[in-house]
């Protein structure tokens, strides 16, 4: 049996399987064996070659519109940045990822129109790992239905989840240490919903036999296969309904924005919780003896003094000295601090080389 067969043997089990208490540990194996045959064929995949999207990031954050083919993504990215995507009335258009720029704010926000991505693109279908892994490394998710095809929604954050990116999720609370010896040990903060004899056969099924673990969350089977793991991608989104303008009674899904991008309805609106979503900073930089910029440099939310340094100067960091911040950061204004420094908005540095 191959691994696509041995795949697809799991996946109808799990299904057959009432989840209880009695069989958790049982399920929890099963899920830890499929993640395991899942990276292992994605990663025979990779070796095997074949075109890969490159998606080149610029600006101050990248966001990526993501939908089924002829929802509107290119004549959104035209109303949102003025770029000039091929727009046509039947599917697939967008062949390859076509980038724009907004400019909002301050900020310079690349916003990426991705070829479609249909139900079965986790699986390949319609070269969707391929765009999958480029989505990966964006900022933000925009996920694009319009009033004809809202269900799609569902299906895309189904194809998503099952190409390792979590939208809307922070990291899995959980920490491992491995041991040479010893067996293993489970601790937590917070009462479990899963059972420590299912937490260790997970555990095991990816050859972890000794060490300790410690769980700050109320933490799901899946979840806990997301932090053995390590390599999920987790990423904010936002859902965007299109051409309100063709049904105005069209219902919505809540959080939703419906926008219109051929009558610009919304437009504006969308632009906002781009830029709030992406958690912006404004950093002022003031040269030694000189006065603060008036013009911020936008970075993201938790952005250290060596971001600030590789936006300036790639060279800079090797003749970095230390930098001052007056601001919210720093428990004195002028207090003197090194690259892990973590900024917050509004503060002001200054930067010392050697």
């Amino acid at each position: 049996m191959d691994i696509s067969q041995e795949i697809k043997r799991l996946e109808e089990e799990i299904k057959r399987t009432p989840y209880n208490k009695a069989t958790e540990h049982h399920i929890g194996r099963l899920k830890a064996k499929l993640a395991r045959l899942k990276e292992e064929a994605e990663k025979q995949r990779r070796k095997s070659g074949g075109e890969q999207y490159a998606l080149k990031k610029e600006g101050d954050a990248t966001a990526v519109l993501v939908g089924y083919p002829s929802v509107g993504k290119s004549t959104l990215l035209n109303a949102l940045t003025g770029a000039r995507s091929e727009i046509g009335d039947y599917d697939f258009t967008t062949l390859k990822p076509i980038p724009g720029m907004l400019h909002f704010n301050g900020a310079r926000i690349q916003i990426i129109d991705m070829p479609g991505l249909i139900e079965g693109a986790s699986k390949g279908r319609g070269r969707g790992r391929e765009v999958l892994a480029a989505v990966r490394n964006a900022d933000l998710i925009v996920l694009v239905a319009d009033v004809f095809t809202i269900e799609t929604i569902d299906v895309l954050k189904r194809e998503l989840y099952e190409g390792g990116i979590r939208l809307d999720e922070k990291r899995p609370d959980v920490v491992i240490k491995k041991k040479a010896s010893g067996g293993l040990t489970v601790k937590s903060t917070v009462k479990l919903d899963v059972s420590e004899k299912a937490i260790k056969e997970v555990l095991r099924e990816y050859r972890i036999h000794n060490g300790e673990v410690v769980i700050r969350e109320r933490i799901t089977i899946d979840r806990l296969i997301d932090a053995i793991l390590g390599n999920r991608a987790y990423i904010p989104s936002i859902t965007v309904v299109n051409k309100i303008d063709l049904d105005p009674s069209a219902k919505i899904p809540e959080n939703a924005i419906a926008v219109s991008a051929k009558k610009r309805i919304n437009v504006e609106k969308l632009k906002q919780e781009i830029y709030r979503k992406l958690d912006f900073i404004r950093v002022f930089l003031k040269p030694p003896g000189g006065k603060p910029d008036d013009e911020p440099m936008i970075l993201r939310k938790n952005a250290r003094i060596e971001d600030v340094c590789r936006k300036l100067h790639r060279d800079l960091l090797e003749n970095f000295k230390y930098a001052r911040i007056w601001g919210k950061s720093v428990k004195f204004q002028g207090q003197r601090v090194g690259v892990d420094h973590r900024l917050e908005d509004g503060d002001v540095v200054t930067i010392y080389a050697k």
